[in-house]
């Protein structure tokens, strides 16, 4: 519990000391925002807003990571490490989508068949890995049940490679107006850090990450809320979506992402309700504009509105679904 705390704490004021000198920077290098052209009229004025602001928390978490695990490491404990260094990597795939689009001044950067590619390929090395460190098995949990499922190993990879991948976009999505996948994930992280402090299976490291992640994501808040000085970008997004979706497998539990991703699924889905629905139709619309944050702007939602809401919602999933897994801690 201290260390959690300890964590929590540093990484907020490292966060929040690298964001008082990254920002500027990232103002010098032009690295602004790129603004949908379908987006609510009112997004225009966000246009040139810093952006890939994320780096401030990846590194804030990733020190105190380091620091404070240290000595874990030392032990031979590196499940903390292990699930850092995953989302790093996907932080660096939407560094690199970000630095294009800042580079050639338009709102896309990679293809989706590139990040698609990398995010798989990234997918499947960190599943290999938990399972050669013997620190994730093939049976899957089911919440409130309180049973398992064994899987053939190779129908499992399969599955969990395209729940992170999933979990990850769904996560960007999710990222769209000031202060949303913030908050929503910050929430996440809490969750995860209780669940890692109470989990007897040996999963105590693991604690020492959300908590960072949750201190580096409070520390961001104060720069993202609305209106936002900056913007996490991908680099921030993917990063985060590498965390979730690697701690619902470092816990052995990737079921649990579908409560505590609630907001991330409705974000997903109302995107394809509104691509089917708009093909089906021959060009008509089921929402004013998706994901579903962009709908309730156009329906008359406060951005602050939303990130209380959302982040409200997030919170009694993850409280539903500590309840769903009391069996296992």
């Amino acid at each position: 519990m201290t260390q959690a705390i300890t964590a929590l704490a540093v990484s907020f004021v490292l966060t929040l000391v690298i964001g008082k000198f990254l920002i500027p920077e990232l103002r010098k290098l032009k690295a602004g925002q790129e603004i949908r052209e379908d987006g609510p009229t009112w997004h225009a004025g966000k246009a040139g807003t810093p952006t890939m602001g994320g780096i401030m928390f990846i590194v804030g978490t990733g020190v105190t990571v380091f620091v404070l695990g240290w000595r874990r490491m030392l032990q031979g404990e590196f499940v903390h490490l292990y699930v850092y260094l995953f989302a790093l990597i996907f932080g660096l795939i939407g560094f690199v989508d970000d630095y294009r689009k800042v580079r050639q001044h338009q709102n896309e950067g990679l293809t989706a068949k590139q990040k698609f590619v990398l995010q798989l390929a990234a997918a499947v090395v960190f599943l290999c890995l938990m399972r050669y460190e013997e620190l994730l098995s093939n049976d899957l949990y089911i919440p409130f049940l309180n049973t398992t499922v064994t899987i053939n190993w190779i129908v499992y990879l399969v599955f969990a490679a395209f729940v992170i991948v999933g979990c990850v976009n769904a996560v960007n999505l999710t990222d769209g107006i000031d202060g949303l996948a913030c908050s929503v994930t910050f929430v996440v992280m809490v969750f995860f850090t209780v669940t890692g402090l109470l989990w007897d299976r040996g999963a105590g490291p693991v604690a020492l990450f959300p908590a960072a992640l949750a201190g580096g994501l409070a520390a961001f808040f104060v720069y993202n809320h609305h209106p936002a000085k900056t913007f996490m970008g991908d680099t921030g997004s993917l990063f985060l979506g590498g965390a979730v979706a690697a701690l619902g497998f470092a816990f052995d539990m990737p079921l649990i992402l579908v409560f505590v991703g609630i907001i991330y699924i409705a974000e997903t889905m109302s995107d394809i309700i509104q691509v089917t629905y708009f093909k089906a139709t021959h060009g008509k619309r089921f929402f004013k504009m998706a994901p579903l944050h962009h709908h309730l702007e156009l329906s008359g939602w406060s951005e602050a509105k939303l990130v209380a809401v959302f982040s409200g919602i997030t919170l009694v999933f993850c409280a539903l679904a500590f309840l769903g897994i009391q069996g296992r801690l």
